[in-house]
């Protein structure tokens, strides 16, 4: 294969799956993660593509790992013009000893192929995650509406504050609340009690049973945060066993988040976990689990290993976790987990086969969302990707955007509501009810339809970014257009609209165009005003 190029989706915190276009060369470009997590530095899945390929047109490959900690992938171009690539585990300080007939099974890879353009290797990747890796019961199902009570909270509530929130969270349409972190041992901060998995019942005021039967009387599911995989020195669980967590002997550990991280590479660390997650769920009706791993891992030693073996814990941390997610899912099948590490640090295969939904990134400004969103729609489909509407000014960058605009963008994923609902005015109210129900009515759409992506964030050229979905039956559409830099007496914007019936009609805002008019005029957008506004456009079939 000549003249090909490389895009790959780097990353930090806040900042995950950018979209990068490379020209493949000679050179080997090589790139992967030795965090201990799969994906903020840089995604597992990658594209070779022709270099004159674009979204509709021209051929190109994929290839994604099934796995969630450290890989490494190369491309490159051989002597010969042929395009090559490696992908598999991440081969820094790693080895694994094998005894005389035993077997080393390695992670598994996914490759497609598409003639047509990146949209349709995008849509070969949405459909083999929702119809054959993801086990999840939710998978093919609707979604809750959640409300969680982290941004308007942090670690400063109580029983009482909680039900309020759950209270207007009723209010505005949501389905699920969730208790994020601070609900167990002594944990009023984050310097302390992780491992320590019993609640807090001075902090709650009552049991956790009573709390979520208050809940559940509102008309509302209940959920709760658990980070599993950490352990706090300044916890009752590292008091009793601080050979349970990573760190190289004769050397102070290494602290990060005021964390340590424990050895899943251990059964009965596994064995411990799950008999305190198990616990918290037998005591009340617990719907939902937000699973996070907030650390990178660094200090690779194991005081269960022998030193000959120490090369093995990087990928044995992994095995551990997938068989205590494993155990979970298999007791708690009507319980909806959403992953989360650091926000999208763990946005891989391997994790969607046990999590049909990934919080996609602790950045919640809708305009920086574009471009997160964008580069993970690449091979992870609108069903994966968690995004709520958060607050504005918001938080991470101080942005002020408009409701509508956060909305618009929080619903290319699974939807829900990330601020103080609480401190809403009544027109607040009236929005959030108002997009909650329009959710509602595409999420169906929205998460099992064809995803489009029309204009690119990472276009410099472009003063707007533009999605579609459109039903597998192709008698419904939702178009979605933010506007990044609005200029006075702008031209008009016509947005070709994709993956409709040419031959069919559709109604748009009450009036009808053909299918083919939509798709190759396009459809004439209005004139903007403000700062970052946003348009939404649902189409249907008549």
């Amino acid at each position: 294969m000549d003249s090909t190029d490389l895009v790959h989706f780097h990353g930090r915190w806040g900042a995950e799956r950018n979209y990068e276009r490379l020209p493949l060369s000679h050179n080997v470009t090589s790139f992967g993660s030795n965090y201990g997590v799969s994906s903020s530095k840089e995604n597992p899945g990658f594209l070779l593509v022709g270099k004159n390929t674009n979204e509709t047109d021209g051929y190109c490959y994929g290839f994604n790992l099934v796995y969630s900690g450290n890989f490494r992938a190369t491309a490159e171009q051989g002597a010969l013009g042929q395009s090559r690539v490696t992908l598999g585990l991440g081969d820094d300080q790693f080895s694994w000893k094998l005894e005389p007939g035993e077997l080393f099974e390695s992670p598994e890879a996914v490759m497609s192929f598409s003639g047509y353009g990146m949209t349709n290797l995008s849509h070969n990747f949405h459909d083999v995650i929702r119809n054959n890796l993801c086990r999840s019961k939710y998978e093919k199902a609707r979604r809750p509406v959640l409300v969680n009570n982290w941004e308007a909270t942090e670690f400063d509530f109580t029983g009482k504050k909680l039900l309020q929130i759950a209270k207007a969270a009723k209010g505005i349409g949501a389905d699920l609340f969730v208790m994020d972190d601070g609900w167990f041992g002594n944990r009023y901060d984050d310097n302390r009690a992780l491992g320590d998995w019993f609640v807090n019942e001075k902090k709650l005021g009552c049991s956790l049973n009573e709390l979520v039967k208050k809940i559940n009387a509102m008309g509302l599911d209940f959920g709760m945060w658990f980070e599993p995989e950490m352990i706090s020195e300044d916890s009752e669980l590292y008091r009793h066993h601080p050979d349970w967590a990573l760190n190289f002997p004769q050397r102070k550990a290494l602290l990060d988040r005021n964390q340590l991280v424990l050895d899943l590479s251990r059964e009965e660390v596994r064995d411990y976990l799950f008999e305190r997650i198990s616990a918290v769920l037998d005591s009340a009706n617990v719907s939902y689990i937000k699973w996070d791993m907030n650390r990178p891992i660094t200090d690779w030693y194991s005081k269960n290993l022998t030193k000959g073996r120490q090369g093995e814990l990087q990928h044995r941390y992994i095995l551990g976790l997938y068989e205590l997610f494993g155990r979970v899912t298999r007791k708690y099948p009507d319980v909806l987990i959403e992953g989360c590490s650091a926000g999208g640090a763990r946005f891989d295969l391997g994790m969607l086969s046990y999590e049909p939904q990934i919080w996609t990134s602790d950045n919640t400004d809708p305009i920086n969302r574009l471009g997160i969103q964008y580069g993970t729609s690449f091979f992870y489909p609108v069903s994966a990707m968690g995004s709520h509407i958060s607050d504005s000014p918001n938080q991470q960058n101080g942005r002020v955007t408009p409701f509508s605009t956060r909305a618009a963008v929080a619903m290319c994923g699974t939807f829900g509501y990330e601020l103080d609902i609480t401190k809403f005015s009544d027109e607040q109210k009236e929005q959030a009810k108002k997009y909650t129900k329009l959710y509602k009515k595409v999420q169906d759409m929205t998460c099992n339809g064809d995803y489009y992506r029309l204009a690119s964030p990472f276009d410099r050229s472009n003063d707007l970014v533009a999605w579609q979905v459109v039903s597998k039956d192709k008698s419904e559409s939702f178009l979605t257009v933010v506007v990044t830099n609005v200029v006075a007496n702008a031209s008009f914007v016509y947005v070709q609209l994709r993956g409709l019936e040419a031959s069919d009609n559709y109604e748009v805002n009450g009036e009808i165009y053909s299918g083919a008019a939509l798709m190759n005029a396009g459809l004439k957008l209005g004139r903007f005003k403000g700062d970052y506004p946003s348009q939404q456009i649902y189409i249907k079939e008549v």
